[in-house]
């Protein structure tokens, strides 16, 4: 159960777009579960043994759901062990080959991503490839691509516009209806924030699917982070997104840390520990930067939802210790340390960073043991 701390009810931004639900194995995807953080594995599926190494590294860093490629006859091969190992939905990803399509479904993966733009005669195939989704339980993503449009489509727009996108996507989806299937998630992407939310306010004002949200080739860490932030923030402010992906140049745990903290920076997703910290200016009387790097890294890895305001002047200072969890308001030489808005104590500059984590200790100390009582009262 969740401990309510200093941390206030969350606002929301915006009720979720209606949808229909589907199943990614035991993760509900659509407006009437959570929106879930997924990424995608940079091994070889082939290589079983480090593609359920790395999934098990994106589990512990809170992946829901994980993709993995399948360009190759050894990768589909590979998939029955990955899918049945994995301790997260594994989600086939498939391009080129359509019989590929039919081997993960077969594999038990948890759904198949495909690409309809270069998987050849795609669309000869839905009947097929819906007969054998349906009788698997297995939904489909239709993953349409900037860089790699229909040629139809691009013949018809010129270049990958947000109708091209969002008109590639509703054109397979309806192929697919048309054999009474309909566990279906879409995605858009393309690497311009503005073309790809635009597209995706396309695709929620013209249909129910559930909606994968990623920029795609969005760039190495800082500037991937920026853009996926601000696109996801565009389209999460009108309710739409129901799982997310952010495309960093960069190892796939780190894709992860990015996306739950963009859902819970918007009240989407539970928040754990959150460190409110100044910005530094003339005002400081600390090392505020220094600071709250060492209080971070000395707390990583604590579960309970834990507001730290670490400031360094007295403006603003004791308000914000005064409404976190835990706080230190610090200047002249020393530190007053607040907890639950209520002054504890004050130390010498050197000691707050032990004295806060000591208090962060006893408080997850506190709350621990609080949380089987409140179930016994319940």
């Amino acid at each position: 159960m969740t401990v309510r701390l200093g941390i206030p009810a969350p606002a929301t931004l915006a009720r979720r777009r209606r949808t229909r639900q589907l199943q990614v194995g035991p993760v509900g995807v659509g407006s009437d579960f959570p929106i879930s953080v997924q990424s995608m594995t940079t091994t070889l599926t082939s290589d079983v043994n480090a593609t359920l190494q790395q999934i098990a590294e994106l589990t512990a860093a809170g992946c829901d759901i994980v993709r993995v490629a399948c360009p190759s006859a050894d990768d589909a091969e590979a998939l029955p062990a990955i899918a049945r190992k994995s301790q997260i939905p594994v989600i086939a990803d498939i391009h080129f080959q359509p019989k590929y399509v039919f081997a993960a479904i077969e594999a038990g993966c948890a759904a198949v991503r495909v690409n309809p733009g270069n998987i050849r005669k795609f669309d000869d195939q839905v009947k097929e490839i819906a007969q054998a989704a349906k009788d698997h339980g297995t939904p489909i993503r239709i993953g349409v691509n900037a860089g790699s449009l229909d040629k139809r489509i691009m013949d018809k727009y010129g270049k990958a516009t947000p109708e091209a996108l969002a008109e590639s996507a509703l054109w397979e989806a309806s192929l697919f209806a048309e054999h009474d299937f309909h566990d279906i998630k879409i995605s858009v992407k393309h690497n311009d924030p503005v073309v790809m939310v635009r597209a995706y306010e396309l695709l929620a004002e013209q249909c129910d699917y559930p909606l994968h949200l990623g920029v795609t080739e969005a760039g190495p860490a800082f500037q991937g982070t920026i853009k996926s932030a601000v696109a996801f923030g565009a389209l999460l402010r009108q309710g739409i997104g129901d799982t997310i992906r952010v495309s960093l140049s960069a190892p796939p745990v780190e894709e992860v840390k990015v996306g739950i903290q963009i859902l819970q920076s918007l009240n989407l997703k539970q928040r754990k520990l959150e460190i409110v910290s100044c910005p530094s200016c003339g005002r400081a009387q600390v090392d505020v930067y220094t600071l709250a790097e060492q209080v971070t890294a000395g707390l990583e890895g604590m579960e309970i939802p834990l507001r730290v305001a670490v400031m360094g002047c007295v403006v603003n200072g004791p308000g914000e210790a005064r409404e976190a969890d835990l706080g230190v308001a610090s200047g002249n030489g020393k530190g007053q340390i607040f907890v639950k808005g209520e002054v504890v104590k004050t130390v010498p500059e050197h000691a707050i960073v032990e004295t806060l984590i000591e208090e962060a200790v006893r408080i997850a100390e506190q709350s621990e043991k609080a949380e089987p009582e409140t179930r016994a009262r319940t």
